[in-house]
């Protein structure tokens, strides 16, 4: 292929020669996107393991490629603070090389990185079973992104015995995503509660966007064109932050336990709402403020506590572990077992009350530094990534109402099928020749433009 630099800041110069050379040998290894669609039916996974365990979790949603029958050499995993979010190619069983494959998506708990590896492991065996063991341009080589890719790069590349390649984690997640919304059909969609799954039609003048990366941490990133951009803020305040608060308030052992139990409660019992203080339903129509708009996040845990304790006082004090009077006060808690509530001086809340204010809280405050940044910088289009988002419809809601609220309407939030996998994807489509997913184009033959993310 033609190079892409000719010097360290000089683009190259295109001649026709060039184009030719790219067009006709693209590489060694090309990637058929042509026909590619999502698929709802059980994950596939090498022999030997199952699609579930306590280790990993493999989730629905491959994404069909009939039209690839070349042997794909590569793996790409994106390692982060909390979750490890895997990528491979596998053909679809059959003799036939006619019927293509898929790609699969996988994640693991940052903690069980053990886990991780050994998974890779089989996928090694798997190849060699495929292509043969003798060390050939087509050894499996591992494309890793995310702060675990320098983390663990030693560990991995020892466990495997294979090539290992750590990739910026920004520009995994711009390419990931731009291949997704301009390939992949059914993909991008927007959120309300009266159209959950709206999808959106794939575009090509897609630039330029905002990108939220939601993880342990959040990122904020402006991207004005291929490979071109910046990050232009985040919080600190994200996925890590709720795990963590939930796994010290609740029994939740994982994410996606959280995750349902939010979907279980009733964050009134614990938020102050606008109508707990100008009284039930009323609004505040000067400022758009309605009556259950939350006014303050767990407002009302210190003004039960208060409560309890003038009643103490008043009637000798409760006997310690006894929580008559949460009971009393809150009868929507009766049936809930002991071990499983959350006491704040001996009154007792509901887990999943708790999960769903603290899901809101975190969301919220998300999306209102994303509409900020985007007004800010003029961008219209805001996409949600990151497997803080999992699907899940609270949080997705949250984000779309908070967008609407305070942009008037005037700018969506989009989601994304795969948006955990954006980092993963994007180190998938680094091992192939620049710019394979995209049909008809040679961007990649340009050096990356990338604005620095220093000090912002």
């Amino acid at each position: 292929m033609a190079s892409a630099q000719k010097g360290a800041d000089q683009p190259a110069q295109l001649t026709t020669t060039d184009i030719q050379s790219a067009i006709a040998h693209p590489g060694t290894i090309q990637i058929n996107v042509q026909g590619a669609f999502i698929v709802d039916d059980e994950p596939k996974t090498p022999n030997g393991f199952l699609h579930d365990c306590e280790d990993y979790k493999h989730d629905h949603n491959d994404i069909r490629l009939p039209n690839h029958t070349a042997v794909v050499s590569h793996v790409a995993v994106d390692i982060g603070g909390s979750l490890a979010k895997l990528v491979y190619f596998s053909r679809e069983p059959g003799e036939s090389p006619d019927l293509g494959g898929r790609l699969n998506f996988l994640k693991f708990e940052t903690d069980k990185i053990e886990a991780c590896i050994e998974f890779l492991r089989q996928l090694k065996l798997e190849h060699q079973a495929q292509n043969g063991s003798k060390p050939t341009s087509r050894d499996l080589c591992v494309m890793a992104t995310g702060g675990g890719a320098f983390k663990y790069y030693d560990k991995i590349k020892e466990a495997l015995g294979v090539k290992v390649q750590a990739e910026d984690e920004m520009e995994c997640l711009i390419i990931g995503l731009d291949f997704f919304i301009t390939e992949i059909p059914s993909e991008v969609f927007t959120y309300s509660e009266t159209d959950p799954m709206h999808f959106v039609e794939a575009r090509a003048d897609i630039y330029p966007y905002l990108l939220v990366n939601i993880g342990s941490g959040v990122s904020m990133i402006k991207v004005s064109g291929p490979r071109e951009y910046q990050r232009v803020g985040g919080t600190s305040l994200g996925g890590g932050t709720l795990w963590g608060l939930l796994s010290l308030l609740t029994g939740a052992r994982n994410f996606d336990e959280m995750l349902k139990m939010s979907d279980q409660g009733d964050n009134t019992a614990v938020d102050m709402l606008v109508g707990d203080i100008y009284g039930t339903g009323r609004d505040y129509d000067k400022i758009g403020l309605k009556s259950t708009t939350i006014a303050s996040s767990f407002g009302k845990v210190y003004k039960m506590k208060r409560q309890a304790e003038r009643d103490a006082e008043d009637h000798g004090g409760l006997a310690n572990g006894d929580d008559g009077y949460s009971r009393a006060a809150s009868p929507e808690l009766d049936g809930v077992d002991g071990p499983h509530k959350v006491s704040v001086d001996g009154i007792s809340f509901k887990p999943e009350d708790v999960s769903r204010s603290l899901l809101y809280a975190v969301s919220n405050n998300i999306g209102q530094i994303a509409y900020l940044h985007a007004e800010k910088h003029n961008l219209e289009h805001i996409y949600f990534g990151g497997s803080f988002i999992g699907g899940h419809r609270q949080t997705m809601n949250t984000l779309s109402y908070a967008i609407r609220f305070w942009s008037k309407g005037q700018k969506k939030a989009y989601f994304l099928r795969h948006e955990g996998y954006l980092g993963a994807v994007g180190a998938f489509l680094k091992r192939q020749p620049p710019n394979w997913g995209r049909r008809n184009s040679l961007d990649g033959l340009y050096p990356l433009n990338r604005a620095s993310s220093r000090g912002q």
